[in-house]
């Protein structure tokens, strides 16, 4: 069943003022609606009905009724702005971690440009070499990335070390293509390292957030991911997810556009079985 709730949480950075004084409302009392009026809720959120006639449009929603017989059907306990805390069961943090996933990956899907997309995928069936950088919880992701293109037969090594990078970086040429994974945008480790990427002339695509960082300075092609970190952000638990997804995208797509890539793939599925009793 649709989960109104989530669909509030996903559409809210886009909202104008008046509306995201409604969805605050709503998130914050769920059970609430139901039994209010349009004009009431207009009251308790400091909007008009109006507006409460266009937020609930922007949900796919023909207006308020709609939006009472949506909520309804969603689960009145789970208040998807909720922190994880000591009390919760584990059932209650799964929920809250894939409810927190799944917005981030309903937003970083609407973030997606099939061009830019496409035009990085190109660089990177072309490329005579593939380096990709990732630092702290980026890291994983980066060895992930390049373990996939390495597994097409692509010349594509990871590197997790800041002085590592700027080293590779130094012997590129037009014909390379830097993989740089980076949440926030503003490492200067990994900026550092695409600086120098530039002067040799070599392709960047960065993977990070939507929010413009100084890491766009040096990208030629941006993929922007989404993420609602509930608390422990620090962990970076759902932008690594996201980050993954975009990864995942790539390969399958220069999967889809690499020549006897079965043949790769199988190449690679052979040398794997020696190490299988």
């Amino acid at each position: 069943m649709k989960d109104i709730l989530l669909d509030i949480k996903i559409a809210y950075p886009k909202l104008g003022s008046s509306e995201k004084r409604i969805a605050d409302y709503v998130l914050k009392n769920p059970e609430k609606l139901i039994s209010l009026s349009i004009s009431e809720l207009a009251d308790l959120s400091g909007s008009s009905e109006a507006t409460i006639t266009r937020f609930s449009r922007r949900l796919g929603l023909s207006g308020f009724q709609q939006l009472k017989i949506s909520m309804a059907g969603t689960s009145g306990d789970r208040d998807v702005n909720e922190k994880i805390s000591a009390d919760d069961t584990p059932e209650a943090v799964f929920l809250k971690v894939t409810d927190d996933i799944y917005c981030s990956l309903e937003k970083t899907k609407k973030l997606i440009n099939n061009e830019k997309f496409k035009a990085a995928c190109e660089a990177i069936l072309h490329a005579r070499r593939i380096l990709v950088f990732g630092l702290g919880n980026s890291s994983s992701v980066a060895t992930d990335a390049a373990h996939k293109l390495l597994r097409l037969g692509y010349d594509a090594t990871a590197y997790t070390d800041n002085h590592m990078q700027v080293i590779a970086s130094s012997h590129l040429d037009e014909h390379c293509v830097i993989i740089a994974i980076t949440h926030s945008g503003s490492s200067k480790d990994i900026i550092d390292a695409l600086k120098v990427a530039k002067t040799c002339k070599a392709v960047t695509v960065t993977i990070t957030d939507a929010n413009k960082s100084p890491v766009y300075k040096y990208s030629d092609y941006i993929l922007a991911t989404a993420s609602d970190e509930i608390n422990y952000r620090i962990l970076g638990l759902t932008s690594r997810i996201t980050q993954l997804a975009i990864v995942d995208t790539l390969y399958y797509y220069v999967t889809c556009h690499t020549q006897n890539a079965d043949e790769k793939i199988q190449k690679t599925l052979d040398a794997l079985a020696t190490k299988k009793y």
